[in-house]
């Protein structure tokens, strides 16, 4: 697939990776180079895409004391967490 440099300095990219890619008008997207001197285009994600990746983790209010402390029942999710990573 083939994109087009404009005068200013724009990208248009393909449509066919804008969909796959879900890119969308005002997205961010980030520029790399790696070892093989490659240039990256990356999506930046955006808060809906923070949301949607965290949307099915629990969620809880972890008390700790002053000594590092916690109450595993009170907060069992974190207790797992610390448990079994």
């Amino acid at each position: 697939m083939i994109g087009t440099v404009t005068s200013q300095g724009q990208i248009s990219i393909p449509a066919e990776l804008r969909k796959q890619f879900n890119i969308k008008k005002g997205d961010k997207v980030t520029f790399t180079v790696n070892d093989e001197q490659q240039m990256v285009l990356e999506k930046e994600p955006t808060k809906s895409d923070w949301d949607n990746l965290f949307a099915n983790y629990p969620t809880e209010v972890v008390d700790i004391d002053e000594n590092g402390k916690y109450d595993k029942e009170k907060s069992p999710n974190f207790h797992d967490w610390m448990v079994n990573g």
